[in-house]
Formats: structure tokens, C-alpha cells, sequence
């Protein structure tokens, strides 16, 4: 019984070092990009949000969005214009600080995803963030909404960088 236990607790904590391995950490782009750890892990591009993790550790992003990066400037002008368009279309379910309690995402399956520390993420690239907001949750089967209809990708790249201060 013992041995099991230590089994058990040498699994859950190599487990994600495993996947580091067999996944890659990687530039965003491509299969295998993400941290390697399956639903519930702690890492993902945004913590809850373990739903779009798995799937991008199985399919990849769309190859439209792979290679995308942000080419406006972080200036305080785009960064505070990606705050408002942030407050106006996201905060309602990632709430006001990023924190996923909004009062729209509570009670939603899966629940909003917290928005907290995306840059520190390995995954997380420009491409994926775009590629989330453009697509919102159609392609993970999540109830977010896809922007791409509604926000101006430049837009879209304002809220990436506003994000991306969280």
C-alpha cells in the first residue's frame, strides 16, 4: 500500500515533466506547443482554462493564426485603448481585473478563464491569444464568443497587449 502511494505521488509530480519532454514547451506554434500537462494540470494558458489547453496539446491552433505576432507598439495609448475594448466585451465574464468572476462567466461550463500572468506562459504567444479571441470557444466547445466579427483585428491585437499587463 505504501508503494502505491509513493507510486501515486511520483506520477502526479513527474507526470507534467513528462509532458514537458513529450510536448515541448515550444514558441506557441505547432503540435505539441503548451506545457504538457492534461485537464486539470496547473499551467495553460489561462488557469481554469483546461478545456483549450488539452485541445491545443492535441490539435494544435489553427495554422492561420500559428506564426501571428503583434506588430503594434506597447504604447500606453494602445494599451489603455485595449483596456476599454477590454472592459466593454470582456471584463463581463474574465471580470474587471482579469480574475475570471465576472458575473456573466460564474456560472458557465467550463467557467471563464482567469486572464492573470499570460506572458509569463511559454504557450502563450501572440498568435494563440489571437487566435483565441478571433475564435473564442467554437473550436474548444466553450461559451465564449468568437470576436473576429466583432472587434477590428488591430482592436484585437489592443486587447492582447492590455492582456498582456495582467
Amino acid at each position: 500500500m505504501k508503494a502505491m502511494v509513493v507510486v501515486t505521488i511520483a506520477a502526479a509530480l513527474l507526470g507534467p515533466a513528462a509532458g514537458f519532454a513529450q510536448n515541448g514547451m515550444g514558441s506557441g506554434t505547432g503540435p505539441g506547443m503548451g506545457p504538457g500537462v492534461g485537464p486539470g494540470g496547473g499551467m495553460g494558458m489561462m488557469s481554469g482554462s483546461s478545456v483549450r489547453r488539452s485541445f491545443v496539446m492535441r490539435n494544435s491552433i489553427d495554422p492561420k493564426y500559428a506564426r501571428l505576432s503583434n506588430s503594434l507598439p506597447r504604447t500606453a495609448k494602445n494599451v489603455s485603448a485595449g483596456r476599454q475594448l477590454y472592459e466593454q466585451n470582456c471584463a463581463a465574464c474574465h471580470g474587471p481585473q482579469g480574475l475570471g468572476d465576472g458575473p456573466a462567466g460564474k456560472n458557465l461550463n467550463p467557467p471563464a478563464a482567469s486572464l492573470i500572468g499570460l506572458r509569463r506562459m511559454p504557450m502563450v504567444g501572440d498568435g494563440y491569444l489571437d487566435w483565441t479571441i478571433a475564435e473564442g470557444g467554437v473550436p474548444v466547445g466553450s461559451a465564449m464568443p468568437p470576436f473576429k466579427n466583432v472587434l477590428k483585428p488591430n482592436d484585437i491585437w489592443k486587447v492582447i497587449l492590455f492582456l498582456q499587463t495582467l
